[in-house]
């Protein structure tokens, strides 16, 4: 049992950071659309709703069907169709295949995190491990966001901004997600707890309107779609903050933009030390108020910045090493609230959560991200980066309406 149970983590921990490459490696292609493939900042913003977008449909329409399909299936499947996908890149590098790939890679994802999510609620132990499995799932994707700085960093040529060379790192892209493929079909698990309690196809999609109905779970909605919102709105921007307004190189700024994801990474994964002795409410809240702390502290150094062609990391502005640090108060709020609402329901409602999950999620980014390159584009990088402080303050009040909410509810019998 716990060589399965390992193995089943290995194939989640697999997928998920195969996805996080090519997923938060949004931002740096926009830069290097605009560089290479003749982009404006508002033309190149569209990739973000081509990747998040097929995310909220695929979600919503085929979440709760997921474990009729098999989980483990949907989830080499999305693999398999990514593999196919990055091949078509290097073949055809133009902006219309770069849409293909994150609308590709956004349905993917959707498969694989609905699969993902549900597969941890077959295999936890209890709320408590559920709550650390999902929170270092978390953490782990996003080092698989710093690695996909470093990797496509890799592949960008400075001196050329114009060269196409970059888009040969998806050979080693279609080749990993071949592999796990693989990996995840030939992964042994029991799924029948998974299985809906009715026999009906149509209940289990009408049961995704009768979940959200609920008061609790509207307001967690809430807090997902805004937390998403401000990440995707500094993450997929941050690469062309740090070359436009930090005037870093080009691949500088890409492998810049890796702090905030390392920082991510860093938070989540000692989230979860800090959860078994700071009630969770107190650790969110904390982390809301020190993130708006940050930006209004760090955006004022990134003033009065003139480029320089000799520019290296000991020479690099100040903001381009904190600002970044941001993600670290960011961290523990996904996976927290996440695991909340996942932990009050019952296994076999777990696909049809984590489809709205990943529905308002998938909203909250597109939404983020294109608020954030308009402004972007119309009043400069400072300017949309200090809007990030209006949802932040929604977040806050969204959170402490889900705690009231939450406590209301544990002293009710289970939701199910």
């Amino acid at each position: 049992m716990l060589v399965n149970r390992t193995r089943v983590l290995f194939a989640i921990v697999l997928s998920y950071m195969l996805f996080a490459i090519l997923l938060n490696s949004v931002g740096t292609v926009i830069l290097q659309a605009i560089a290479s493939l003749g982009q404006t900042k508002s033309s190149a913003s569209i990739l973000e709703a081509f990747k998040d977008l097929p995310i909220a449909v695929t979600s919503f329409l085929v979440a709760s069907l997921l474990p009729r399909f098999g989980l483990r299936n949907s989830m080499a499947l999305a693999a398999a169709m990514v593999s196919l996908a990055c091949v078509a890149m290097p073949l055809v590098p133009t902006f219309a295949t770069t849409k293909l790939l994150f609308a590709v890679t956004g349905a993917g994802f959707a498969l694989t995190k609905v699969s993902a999510y549900a597969m941890v609620g077959l295999v936890a132990r209890d709320k408590a491990d559920h709550a650390s499995l999902i929170s270092t799932i978390e953490g782990l994707f996003m080092i698989g966001v710093l690695s996909s700085y470093w990797l496509f960093g890799a592949f960008i040529d400075s001196s050329n901004p114009q060269s196409l060379g970059w888009v040969n790192v998806y050979w080693l892209l279609a080749i990993a997600a071949a592999m796990v493929a693989v990996v995840v079909k030939t992964t042994p698990l029991d799924e029948s707890a998974a299985q809906p309690e009715s026999g009906a196809p149509s209940s289990d999609f009408s049961a995704m309107f009768v979940l959200a109905a609920r008061p609790l779970v509207l307001v967690f909605l809430l807090c997902a779609f805004l937390y998403v919102l401000v990440e995707q709105a500094i993450g997929t921007w941050l690469p062309t903050f740090n070359n436009e307004v930090l005037h870093m190189p080009q691949a500088m700024s890409v492998m810049a933009a890796s702090l905030f994801a390392g920082a991510t990474a860093a938070g989540r994964l000692g989230a979860g030390f800090v959860l078994r002795r700071v009630p969770w409410f107190t650790v969110l809240a904390s982390c809301i108020v020190m993130m708006a702390l940050l930006l209004l502290l760090t955006l004022p150094l990134t003033r009065g910045l003139s480029p320089d062609p000799q520019m290296n990391w000991a020479s690099a502005p100040l903001a381009a090493f904190i600002l970044p640090m941001a993600g670290l108060f960011l961290a523990p709020i996904y996976p927290v609230i996440n695991s909340r609402i996942l932990s009050a329901l019952p296994p076999s409602d777990h696909a049809v959560m984590t489809g709205l999950i990943v529905v308002f999620s998938a909203l909250g980014g597109t939404t983020g991200s294109y608020v954030t390159g308009q402004t972007f584009a119309a009043l400069g990088g400072e300017t949309a980066f200090y809007f990030s402080l209006a949802p932040l303050a929604l977040l806050l009040a969204a959170t402490t309406m889900f705690k009231r909410l939450g406590d209301r509810d544990e002293r009710k019998p289970e939701i199910s």
